[in-house]
């Protein structure tokens, strides 16, 4: 399969980092929230990756990009954190003047969505997350042996990341796709010292061992699914099942596989891509959802007091107060609000209510109301 027209093109981060962007396909976008080993150029060429843009940009837009330090965007930078990572998602976004999409994260390009998703609900269609996790590896590690075997694979990186010899890469291709065939290995291990410098590798793995994005977690407001191979060897299984426990009515689909990087053929890929198309494909119409503003004008003053509130993700509790109502009163309502909508879940009144225009401004860096906004 050789490499598609894609479409190459450079923005520039507040901090004056370039990050290299890419769009391939047609049809409604799709974000890609970038994740480690990726570059826009060879990945096309990659049994690694190949059929992951294939498949993803199979009747969408895709939007991907190269995190700061990797692929073809800048290596020379000094910030690696999570508020630089989301500022680079925001930079690209902004600079197509995308206004609504479905958004992907994988592995910690998982938690970048995540924090995405909770300052920018309005833009966020779908959030989908495959093999991601809350905490890094030592934000989650309880005992010496756990947090000695991440110091180890750091002191790995240091050594043998850069070497022409692949015997230090080959760890982490093993972890990171053990099924893979001999192709796929040769080509992951070559991929690492492709994709960034020993000294980045470094960076960005201590940097993924310190994410937390608990407390973000729990305030998602959009559709969510999550996706997570069952033996997954790189993040385990059991991080899939607790971001599904922590993010509000989102849906969790195990996968039967060992790869953190899904392979071309394996049941799981076939399971994945099914997925993520029902999932994302979903449109306002099919659920009976605000189209045109209709069953907006069928609701009450209250019951629009109620949903607008709902939008912009005040609890009960605060509905209640600022409305100096009940919670029996309020809940009377709010099954109201979600009969006139033909929706049972409180993650899609969200979204149908920010179709139709609401719930768009007093939002905070952190996606809650400003307390300014509502009186």
């Amino acid at each position: 399969m050789g490499e598609p027209r894609q479409r190459i093109r450079f923005c520039q981060a507040a901090d004056g980092v370039r990050i290299a962007l890419a769009e391939v396909g047609e049809g409604p976008p799709l974000v890609k929230a970038a994740n480690y080993l990726t570059h826009l150029e060879f990945d096309w060429v990659s049994p690694v990756w190949r059929h992951w843009l294939a498949a993803l940009s199979s009747g969408h837009r895709l939007i991907r990009y190269d995190e700061r330090g990797c692929g073809l965007s800048d290596w020379e930078v000094e910030d690696f954190s999570l508020n630089a990572w989301v500022t680079d998602l925001e930079t690209v976004v902004d600079s197509l003047h995308l206004e609504h999409f479905p958004l992907l994260g994988i592995s910690q390009g998982g938690a970048v969505a995540i924090a995405y998703a909770v300052r920018h609900p309005e833009r966020v269609s779908r959030l989908v997350l495959y093999g991601a996790y809350a905490q890094g590896r030592l934000r989650r590690s309880t005992t010496p042996e756990q947090r000695q075997e991440a110091f180890t694979l750091l002191d790995l990186m240091r050594l043998g990341w850069g070497q022409d010899n692949p015997a230090f890469r080959q760890v982490f291709t093993t972890l990171f796709m053990p099924d893979a065939t001999p192709e796929q290995t040769r080509s992951l291990n070559e991929l690492q010292r492709r994709t960034t410098s020993p000294a980045n590798a470094v960076l960005f793995e201590e940097a993924f061992y310190a994410l937390d994005v608990t407390e973000l977690a729990r305030t998602v407001s959009v559709p969510t699914l999550i996706l997570h191979a069952r033996n997954d060897a790189m993040i385990p299984f059991e991080e899939g099942r607790r971001l599904a426990g922590l993010i509000p009515e989102s849906t969790f689909v195990p996968l039967d596989s060992k790869n953190h990087i899904l392979v071309e053929g394996e049941p799981a890929w076939t399971r994945f891509v099914e997925e993520i198309g029902a999932f994302v494909d979903h449109t306002p119409t099919d659920r009976g959802q605000l189209g045109g503003g209709d069953i907006v004008g069928e609701l009450s003053p209250r019951e629009h007091e109620v949903l607008e509130l709902i939008s912009l993700g005040l609890s009960n509790a605060e509905i209640a107060e600022r409305l100096f109502i009940s919670p029996h009163t309020l809940r009377n309502h709010i099954t109201h609000v979600f009969s006139k909508l033909n929706t049972d879940t409180r993650a899609q009144a969200i979204v149908m209510a920010r179709e139709a225009g609401m719930g768009r401004s007093g939002m905070d860096q952190t996606g809650r109301p400003q307390s300014s906004d509502i009186t």
